[in-house]
């Protein structure tokens, strides 16, 4: 989708900002290793995550006609990332209507992709909206979702503290509606067993 503009690659340790809400949006990117989210602290200070990045996924596309970034991108992991300006992905565009297409399409997956989170954090139970969350992720062969060796980074992409989604995780494990393991690297392995019976 980007591949016909020039860019560059960018380093990020674990915990460094990309950029901050506030700053020139003068560059989109995308992730070429590790995990980038973009987060916005509230008011009150709660930690609000509003998109987790991942390998091959493309990050800030929505502020390329703004004039300054609405949030946060920190690495929660160390990265590598492509940084394109947004000049030149806009002549790219202009030059390669299939790419504009492509980041259209992009776009739309990730309109429903955060109505869908709007709709999560409307589920008031703890259990049932990380229920929804799994399923959603679910590799559709094994029913299994690696919610990576830090669970914070899941619990904040559904509004919930580590703690309730340690709850969670527990209760339906209890009730035998997931099974939970360990990868190789470290990574909480979740697999939906069956759906949990009706109240």
């Amino acid at each position: 989708m980007l591949s016909s503009a020039p860019s560059r690659l960018r380093t990020l340790a674990p915990g460094e900002h990309l950029f901050r809400q506030g700053d020139p949006a003068t560059a989109i990117f995308r992730v070429e290793e590790g995990l980038v989210r973009l987060e916005r602290r509230t008011v009150d200070g709660r930690l609000l995550v509003l998109h987790s990045a991942r390998a091959g996924d493309p990050l800030a596309e929505a502020s390329m006609f703004a004039g300054a970034y609405h949030c946060d991108a920190v690495a929660a992991e160390a990265c590598q990332v492509r940084v394109y300006r947004s000049r030149d992905v806009l002549a790219a565009f202009h030059a390669d209507s299939a790419a504009a297409e492509r980041l259209l399409a992009h776009l739309s997956r990730q309109v429903q992709a955060l109505r869908f989170q709007l709709e999560l954090r409307n589920v008031r139970s703890a259990s049932a909206r990380l229920l929804l969350y799994l399923e959603a992720r679910a590799d559709p062969a094994t029913r299994a979702v690696d919610l990576g060796p830090q669970l914070q980074h899941a619990a904040a992409e559904i509004g919930l503290t580590r703690e309730a989604l340690y709850r969670a995780l527990a209760d339906l494990a209890r009730r035998k509606v997931v099974a939970r393991s360990r990868t190789a690297g470290g990574g909480h392995m979740i697999t939906i067993i069956r759906k949990p019976a009706q109240p």
